[in-house]
């Protein structure tokens, strides 16, 4: 992403296209944020909105499970699609916990991430930093050239250097470079794609604009399904105005596809206290 402003974000959010979705955006998130269930129950809307907003994210990495066999299962040190849903499970957890580090140390949060997403699944020395030169990953979903090491270092540094500069950008924006560089980079050996769409999490919290956690983006992600996913994301790769403005409208459509699974457990809820 090249760019002369001394705000690189902050002029993306002005591609044609990307006003719109922000606007709609935070005109759904305000919607479900009225919703008279969240005056009193948004702790449990919280808790359902990221049951399964893990489950969504691990259906992308491969683990398309039932919601209610996520629900239920207590045990996930089987298989490796098991690995996968624990692992999404452990990172949504860990997400609210980690804002206040978050604003000071980007990349203490990553490494972090990729700590509870490996759960002691991935060799010790290979956890919580970034690969090293030659190291593989395993990342099935992204199949675009692998930046080498030292690229990868490099461009680490450039997102923590944005995500510090204090930007103007509307979180949207924000949350989706912080996605789509993530999963560019692909920098850790595992888990990669999960730990993007917690990043991505993390910023739609830590702004603002969801800051009760209860608009799972990664439902709307996987309902887009796999295909429109990696499609959206090689517009990212690409770095031109359109494919941008055609990666972070994608993520705009799956945060309101989010806010109508809340809006949906918001009206479970009602029902059920009538």
């Amino acid at each position: 992403m090249s760019t002369t402003s001394s705000d690189p974000l902050a002029t993306l959010g002005t591609l044609p296209g990307v006003t719109e979705a922000v606007d709609s955006v935070r005109k759904a998130i305000d919607r479900v944020y009225g919703h008279r269930v969240m005056r009193r129950r948004s702790n449990e809307v919280t808790s359902e909105a990221a049951l399964r907003g893990a489950r969504g994210s691990a259906a992308l990495s491969g683990a398309d499970w039932n919601l209610e066999e996520v629900r239920r299962r207590t045990d996930f040190t089987g298989d490796s699609e098991a690995r996968v849903v624990g692992a999404a499970l452990r990172l949504t957890a860990e997400a609210g916990q980690l804002l206040s580090i978050w604003r000071q140390s980007p990349l203490r949060v990553l490494a972090r991430l990729h700590l509870v997403a490996a759960g002691g699944a991935a060799p010790e020395d290979a956890v919580g930093r970034p690969r090293l030169a030659g190291e593989s990953v395993d990342e099935p979903l992204i199949e675009a050239p692998l930046p080498d090491a030292d690229e990868v270092a490099g461009r680490l540094e450039g997102l923590s250097g944005l995500i510090l500069s204090g930007s103007e950008a509307p979180a949207l924006v924000r949350a989706a470079v912080v996605h789509g560089e993530l999963l560019a980079l692909r920098p850790f050996g595992s888990y990669n794609g999960l730990v993007a769409r917690t990043a991505e999490r993390i910023v739609l919290i830590g702004s603002g604009l969801d800051p009760k956690s209860i608009c799972p983006a990664e439902v709307g992600h996987a309902e887009q399904g796999r295909a429109a996913y990696v499609a959206a994301f090689e517009g990212y790769l690409s770095g031109t105005p359109e494919g941008m403005a055609a990666w972070i409208a994608h993520c705009g459509r799956a945060a309101e596809l989010g806010v109508r699974e809340s809006t949906a457990v918001c009206e479970a809820l009602q029902r059920g206290a009538a």
